[in-house]
């Protein structure tokens, strides 16, 4: 290929930590496959719901950076880069920071430590 770039893929995946939900994603961040363990189907239908949201938009803000740095790399000067609305690194990590804080994503379980 040369110096051509090489195109991003036209699907992206985010898994939750514990392994058991996977989303396939356009780079918008819609959904286009979801893998869901049994075991994951008892949770409250509100929380399973916002933690396949929440992997949705992990998606997306990880394939609006690859853009990012496809578009920085092509020579997009950084004012234009900034216009484009696609996420920075910081951004991404500060926000997958918040959502791992605002979200219980460990197993559950009856037991409590005594």
């Amino acid at each position: 290929m040369g110096d051509e770039e090489k195109p991003l893929p036209m699907e992206w995946s985010a898994v939750s930590r514990s392994g058991a939900i996977v989303v396939r994603t356009t780079e918008q961040g819609l959904p286009i496959g979801l893998v869901v363990e049994a075991a994951e189907l008892r949770r409250n239908p509100a929380e399973l719901a916002a933690e396949i949201v929440r992997l949705c938009k992990r998606s997306a803000d990880r394939a609006g950076l690859a853009r990012r740095a496809q578009l920085a790399a092509a020579g997009l000067a950084p004012e234009m880069l900034a216009l484009t609305g696609l996420p920075t690194e910081e951004e991404v990590a500060r926000r997958e920071q918040a959502e791992e804080e605002e979200f219980d994503t460990e197993p559950r379980s009856w037991l409590r430590p005594i």
